[in-house]
């Protein structure tokens, strides 16, 4: 059964989305790829992963939380979990290219397959694609809009060279 929570955040709502006990989608509501919730989903924001997913949040944006810990299963092809797996392990407050996103996920030279992985992550914020930016540190390419991954940035005290080309 797929259940559901609307959550409030200082960049706009997320839906926070789970399958059994595990999150398979949290996106900004008017994200470009953001799944609007099906007739079948059940709203239940008191499901533990996504009481979980609200409290993590909070304690993000609330410069306490660095790593999330919640169980995770993105659908998506075995290339973009390679590719999410190692977003997930990009430090916060830290950024990197998306060539070296592609030379950890073994795919050296396909910095824009990485790049069009990270743009579908399923998991907006808790597998920190605003991490990910380009050559030289600009801001590229964030499903949830560049002002958003700017915003995350700062919040983390990501270094300045990684925010200046917005």
């Amino acid at each position: 059964m797929t259940r559901y929570a609307r959550l409030a955040s200082p960049l706009g709502p997320l839906l926070a989305i789970a399958e059994g006990e595990a999150l398979v989608a949290l996106d900004f509501t008017d994200a470009k790829y953001a799944r609007p919730p099906e007739p079948s989903w059940v709203e239940d924001p008191a499901w533990p992963v996504l009481r979980a997913c609200a409290a993590q949040l909070a304690e993000y944006f609330a410069g306490e939380r660095g790593r999330f810990d919640l169980p995770l299963a993105p659908p998506g092809t075995p290339f973009q979990r390679r590719v999410w797996a190692e977003i997930a392990k990009v430090p916060y407050g830290e950024t990197i290219p998306y060539a070296e996103l592609a030379r950890r996920a073994g795919a050296p030279g396909s910095a824009r397959a990485a790049g069009a992985a990270t743009g579908r992550n399923p998991l907006a914020i808790v597998v920190p694609c605003h991490r990910i930016v380009a050559t030289g540190g600009a801001l590229t390419g964030y499903a949830g809009g560049l002002a958003r991954k700017e915003f995350l940035l700062a919040l983390e005290g990501a270094p300045l060279a990684a925010r200046a080309a917005a």
